[in-house]
């Protein structure tokens, strides 16, 4: 068996956040682990746009990096709020792919729903004229969602994916109806997690991404432990047995989708 038989199928964690402190000191050998698994792009997420140095140094710094920009909705109330002027100034980095990651969370944060909301237009305003895709964070607030995201669109179109989705079949389907995707994170291993397994294995596969959101979320063999880029492997291999597919087929489907989507990192220069 020839060397390149034996090479892991390409695969691209769409969803992960490089500098926060989890990596410090390793980061080096995770986009090595990364590599050798196969991922070879990564999208790492600033959620501090007030401050995006240390994102813009990691995609400047690694070959198959990229970055995106955005407000995390847990940050409303708590830091000044982004402006549309910032983030399309951040745009115009040819390593930035995407606006976000912005959206609803009534999780932890119902008390800000408003503020919320407020971003998570102006955020949706800087993807229609960057022409970048949005990145959305959505919990426990599938209604005022599907509703924001279908108001905007019809004001103007705009790409967008729903991050680390664990929503219901609900805002599933209103995002798909928009013609958005889906991403797949190591939720989908979880032993509980059957309602999710459907809602994905329901969808078209031409609108599913698979992510990491490391260091959190671990999937299934490695869950309980500090998630990185590599594993996610381990969630593409769900994605696949939910399609009835080998892992490069799969592999390939889902990197086709990433650069359908993210067209700067389809297109770009190495760093």
């Amino acid at each position: 068996m020839s060397a390149q038989t034996d090479m892991p199928p390409e695969l691209v964690d769409s969803h992960c956040h490089l500098d926060f402190p989890d990596f410090d000191g390793s980061l080096p050998d995770i986009v090595a682990r990364a590599r050798a698994a196969g991922v070879r792009r990564m999208v790492t997420i600033c959620t501090r746009p007030h401050a995006p140095g240390p994102v813009i140094a990691i995609a400047e710094d690694h070959d198959g990096v990229f970055f995106a920009a955005g407000q995390h909705p847990l940050s409303v109330g708590k830091e000044p709020p982004v402006t549309l002027d910032q983030l399309l100034a951040l745009a115009e980095h040819p390593r930035m792919v995407a606006v976000g990651e912005t959206g609803l969370d009534y999780h932890y944060t119902p008390e800000t729903a408003s503020a919320q909301a407020e971003g998570l237009r102006l955020h949706v305003e800087a993807a229609r004229r960057s022409g970048l895709p949005l990145v959305i964070h959505a919990r426990d607030a599938d209604d005022d969602m599907a509703r924001i995201l279908t108001e905007e669109h019809r004001a103007g179109a705009f790409d967008c994916v729903m991050h680390c989705f664990s929503s219901g079949p609900g805002l599933a389907r209103a995002a798909l109806d928009l013609g958005f995707y889906l991403s797949m994170s190591g939720i989908v291993t979880f032993p509980k997690s059957q309602a999710l397994r459907d809602i994905f294995a329901a969808a078209p596969l031409d609108r599913i991404l698979v992510e990491t959101d490391a260091p959190y979320l671990s999937p299934v063999p490695r869950r309980g432990k500090r998630n990185e880029p590599a594993h996610v492997a381990h969630t593409a291999a769900a994605g696949a047995a939910l399609f009835g597919l080998d892992a490069a087929e799969f592999a390939a489907a889902t990197t086709a989708n990433f650069d359908r989507l993210f067209r700067r990192a389809a297109t770009a220069r190495p760093a």
